[in-house]
């Protein structure tokens, strides 16, 4: 399909892409969570540590990715543009599929996630357009990894106290 064949292009090199509904080629992440490697990382290959400053591009869709059926409802990518996303990784500033995933990727690495409700939005769902119970589809990009945190004793003791 064409939006195969864009993905593709932005997220596979041009790689053919697996379908959501067929999970055979994804792999096991923790916690129920499916993911897909559609491009390498570059670089240093060097993973983020918790609490590191971390940039991402995405695009969420629900019901699936665009070849299934999936119907995109948020995206980093914009009619002027990427505006990556910024976060502090691994501290519960986004969902737990997305700490889980971005702690197991690298600088310029890409991956399909499909990410079961437990460790998306749950039974409550978000902001009127996400329901609950939802499985959320992504692709995503690691853009950019920040310094490496240098941590003070308290800062240590909450991510002690404060276990993924």
């Amino acid at each position: 399909s064409t939006a195969a064949a864009a993905a593709a292009a932005v997220f596979g090199g041009g790689a053919q892409l697996a379908s959501a509904l067929d999970l055979s080629q994804y792999k096991d992440g923790p916690r129920g969570l499916k993911y897909l490697v559609t491009k390498e990382g570059t670089g240093n290959q060097v993973k983020p540590q918790r609490a590191q400053q971390v940039k991402t591009s995405y695009s969420l869709y629900l019901d699936g990715f665009p070849e299934d059926g999936g119907r995109k409802i948020d995206s980093s990518k914009g009619v002027f543009g990427d505006k990556p996303f910024g976060f502090i990784v691994g501290v519960g500033q986004v969902i737990k599929g997305w700490d889980l995933s971005i702690l197991d990727m690298v600088e310029g690495e890409a991956r399909r996630l499909v990410i079961p409700p437990d460790i998306g939005y749950g039974a409550r769902g978000a902001g009127g357009s996400i329901p609950g119970g939802a499985t959320l589809y992504f692709e995503v990009e690691l853009t950019d990894l920040g310094a490496k945190p240098d941590f003070n004793a308290d800062q240590l003791k909450w991510l002690d106290d404060h276990p993924l």
